[in-house]
């Protein structure tokens, strides 16, 4: 059976709005873990000219009564494919719904659950049907008044959103609180959680003088490991007060962590619910990773306050609308804080590589997503499960397109237009049309053909040209685009495009720019901006002949082309000033030469490449966090998108020959740059430290690969006796990608210390999940996996374990996972099929590994194909994962 053609298509062309409005909601929850009995009041209004019932969206519920007015509903309530349908008798109404739902069996983690003794939320993006019958959208925004009741033994902490307005004691060891949100807001934003909690505290001061208070809420004996949390929260609050003029517009703000969740965090107004990996971190259980992660989070749900809630979507086709902006702001949010960190002297080092980072997430994960089935634009227009839709197009491109709009206005326009997008806004439940016509409204610019990027699916390629004339003194920069077809859009139109250009001179030093008809010469780097499908861009006095440096601070979501020899490249590595484009010059070289080494197996590493390399690691005048990521070869996952036809086997043997390569003929380089990095004293989380760390443990990853004893004398030493976890588990990560004979000993021994801490050991499967074969002796790395999912650790139900295992192995080791026997791909179907039974949502973002696989070889592809129609024809498989799978063999 095709479970494919069971699901609908849901047009956002198809949009109306409701007939009725909800003006407040009351709620009134009797908690407990498997029968929590659910009171609903809703106070309706019909939109005035309006007709029609109003249809109450409800999953898993069992209807105990519903009464309109008082009274039984009768004829008055119909069932419906989606819930409920009630009729009232006059244009205003209160609806009284009585459900009772079972949290302890809600495996989906969607609704109300059971987590560790305690119950949760989790309602975007259409999870509050789960807790009772409602008019379950985006643009029903109401107050809300929630009760909670429960034992007080079990349930010691009752939280919900807003500010807290009463609570108490009740007969039978029982208590109560009611809190009361007092802006209007969509039931994707309901939250709750009752459970045994203790809290961090902070109290602030806002910028009109307020004085709010600020709470992270932990299980017993991990107040010690919010401390970061706290401090990221103080920070976005202060942020987004400077930056953009917004306040805290509630008495307190709480953050909760839970063991069981299926994404990062949410932000539930007022109470945001976090995956515990984004709050909890102490410098021996999280890496400087995990604390860069954590502030970004935290910033992240923070600002949706504004960005989302006070403000928040039509519908969920314009999930981007919030998720998009509120991504750019945390991006230059995180920014700002590295930069303050890092001080005047090395404030641009820390800006570049905070946006190198952020861009190589969005090439590795959205250039890809762009190239397959499930590509679509930041708008979508059509979707079957809105959960397969949280994207990284949606997320990394919508904020990309918002960063484009911040160089075209400038930060000044840009804060204009935000100024006007809450003053026209401010309550309501608006489109991606209203943001960007405020921005074009402030700043009297005409942006029609900018919404393209709201409408186009694909990855824009920019090709580029360049001709001197020595005569006349002038360089004609061409430049030409263009959007490869993807599904449903065949033929795309020209975007607007800011391209950021520098001129590099032949002594390596950027010329000033002229651009003709200027009067004078001006900066270094201008923003040209790329409206046709071909332009010719004119520079004036330009004395010899210039290297184009392109798309500087990666101005635009774009691929560029451009002819460059290896000997350019490597001029721009030395030289570039953009530390983007000097990154993105040695991430070019090393494709090229990897890719060379995959299709002919017995060619050597090419000498000017390693040479081209060891002048990056000896220039001192560069930033170590820099230098780590430059000096880092590209993803594999990326190097498969650039190779035709993808084949793993032969990418990852070429990828150990270059790691080889570099680790031997720097060998001594690589020692001394570890040896004068070493960063003494306490830890901190401090951009300079993280950077002598991250480039230290690269050093050994390298000296590890190429099989050095020095090295791999120091990573068993500094895994023994490293004081933080970025340095153990540096230590520990060099020795498992090795051939290295104490690496089984150091895994085991790194269990030990950590078997109970569920974060830390999330580490320690994904680094065995994603492991390199050194020794070609070794099993396979799937009969690992599969050893590894009957640890007592392990547990199918918690998303982290599975994205921790499950996820590195089918998306972080590609070589492993296409092995050609297909054994990865039926391990996938198992999995996909076991998981969806349990949690869709999880199911599908696993599924989602497989959906481009028509890129690799014919073999892969038979063997491929046959797991996804496996799949497909599973009983009872989610819309979630059909929808998923149905676009993959469709292709």
């Amino acid at each position: 059976m095709d479970n494919t053609l069971q699901t609908p298509t849901i047009l956002r062309s198809d949009y109306r709005p409701l007939a009725w409005r909800v003006e407040s909601v009351e709620l009134d929850f009797r908690l407990d873990a498997e029968q929590t009995l659910v009171t609903s009041r809703l106070a309706c209004v019909r939109v005035p000219g309006a007709s029609g019932p109003l249809p109450l969206d409800g999953e898993d519920l069992e209807l105990v009564s519903l009464r309109i007015d008082g009274a039984e509903a009768g004829e008055c309530m119909r069932r419906t494919e989606r819930g409920l349908e009630v009729t009232p008798g006059s244009d205003t109404a209160t609806i009284e719904i009585v459900t009772r739902v079972n949290p302890a069996a809600n495996t989906t983690l969607s609704g109300l659950y059971a987590s560790k003794g305690g119950l949760f939320t989790q309602c975007e993006a259409e999870g509050f049907r789960r807790i009772t019958y409602f008019p379950d959208r985006p643009d029903v925004m109401a107050r809300y008044t929630v009760r909670l009741e429960a034992e007080q033994a079990s349930f010691p902490v009752l939280l919900s959103n807003g500010n807290l307005v009463d609570s108490g004691e009740l007969p039978g060891d029982r208590h109560y609180a009611v809190w009361e949100d007092p802006f209007p807001k969509p039931s994707y934003l309901f939250a709750l959680v009752a459970a045994d909690l203790e809290a961090m505290e902070r109290s602030v001061e806002t910028l009109s003088g307020r004085e709010v208070l600020l709470q992270v809420w932990v299980e017993p004996g991990n107040l010690d490991r919010a401390g970061h949390a706290m401090d990221s929260l103080v920070n976005a609050l202060r942020w987004d007060e400077e930056t953009f003029g917004l306040e805290l517009d509630l008495d307190r703000f709480m953050i909760v962590v839970v063991a069981d969740f299926n994404m990062g965090a949410m932000e539930n107004k007022g109470l945001n619910i976090f995956n515990a990996r984004f709050v909890l971190a102490r410098p021996d259980t999280a890496t400087d990773a995990d604390f860069e992660g954590i502030e970004s989070v935290v910033a992240h749900e923070y600002f949706h306050n504004w960005t989302g809630n006070r403000v928040t979507c039509r519908d969920w086709f314009q999930l981007t609308l919030k998720e998009g902006l509120t991504v750019f702001r945390d991006q230059q949010f995180s920014a700002d804080m590295l930069a303050r960190a890092a001080g005047a002297e090395r404030e641009a080092s820390a800006r570049a590589v905070k946006r190198i980072d952020d861009f190589r997430g969005l090439r590795a994960a959205q250039f890809t997503e762009d190239s397959g089935p499930m590509a679509h634009p930041i708008r979508p227009d059509s979707y079957q499960e809105i959960n397969n839709f949280y994207t990284a197009t949606v997320y990394e491109k919508g904020a990309a397109v918002i960063r484009m709009q911040h160089t075209l206005l400038g930060a000044e326009g840009f804060r204009k237009g935000m100024n006007l997008y809450f003053e026209r806004h401010d309550g309501q439940a608006v489109t991606c049309d209203d943001f960007v016509a405020a921005m074009a409204d402030a700043n009297d610019r005409d942006m029609t053909q900018f919404m393209r990027w709201y409408s186009q699916a694909g990855t824009p390629v920019v090709r580029a040209s360049g001709q001197w004339d020595a005569d006349a003194r002038r360089y004609t920069l061409t430049l030409a685009q263009h959007t490869p077809p993807t599904p449903g859009q065949p033929e795309k139109l020209p975007l607007v495009i800011p391209v950021a250009v520098g001129l590099i001179g032949p002594d390596g030093n950027d010329l000033p720019l002229r651009l003709e008809g200027d009067s004078a010469a001006g900066a270094t780097t201008r923003v040209l901006e790329l409206v046709e499908a071909e332009q010719h861009f004119v520079f004036e006095d330009v004395d010899a002949e210039p290297v184009p440096s392109l798309l500087r601070g990666f101005s635009a979501p774009v691929l560029l082309e451009i002819d460059e020899s290896d000997a350019r490249l490597a001029f721009r590595m030395a030289h570039d000033a953009d530390p983007c484009n000097r990154w993105d010059a040695a991430q070019r070289y090393a494709e090229r030469v990897i890719l060379a080494l995959a299709a002919k197996a017995d060619a050597d590493v090419p000498e000017a490449f390693l040479d081209a390399w060891g002048a990056l690691l000896a220039d001192e005048s560069l930033d170590p966090a820099f230098v780590a990521l430059a000096a880092t070869l590209p993803g594999e996952g990326w190097l498969l998108e650039r190779m035709r036809p993808a084949d793993p086997a032969p990418l990852r043997a070429a990828l150990m020959r270059v790691m080889r390569a570099i680790g031997e003929r720097f060998a001594d380089q690589w020692l001394g740059l570890y040896q004068r990095l070493e960063v003494r004293g306490p830890y901190r989380y401090h951009p300079a430290d993280a950077g002598c760390r991250a480039l230290r443990n690269l050093a050994l990853r390298y000296l590890a690969a190429a099989g050095n004893e020095d090295g791999l004398n120091r990573a068993e030493t500094q895994f023994e006796y490293a004081e933080n976890m970025t340095e153990q588990f540096g230590g520990l990560a060099a020795l498992v990608h090795s051939a290295s004979p104490v690496a089984e000993d150091a895994l085991d021994n790194f269990h030990t210390r950590f078997s109970s801490d569920a974060l830390v050991l999330d580490k320690w499967f994904a680094l065995q999940a994603g492991a390199w074969r050194w020794d070609e002796a070794a099993p396979p790395v799937l009969e690992r996996v599969k050893a590894l999912m009957d640890d007592p650790a392990f547990k199918l139900t918690n998303p982290n374990k599975v994205y921790s295992l499950l996820g590195a192995f089918f998306r972080g080791n590609p070589a492993e996972f296409h092995a050609a026997d297909g054994s990865g791909h039926a391990f996938w179907a198992e999995q996909i099929i076991a998981l969806d039974a349990m949690n869709p949502q999880v199911a599908s973002r696993m599924a989602r590994s497989l959906e481009n696989w028509r890129r690799y070889t014919p073999a892969l592809q038979t063997s491929i194909r046959t797991q996804l129609e496996r799949v497909r024809d599973a009983d009872g498989l989610s819309p979630d994962v059909a929808e998923v799978v149905g676009k993959a063999l469709v292709g």
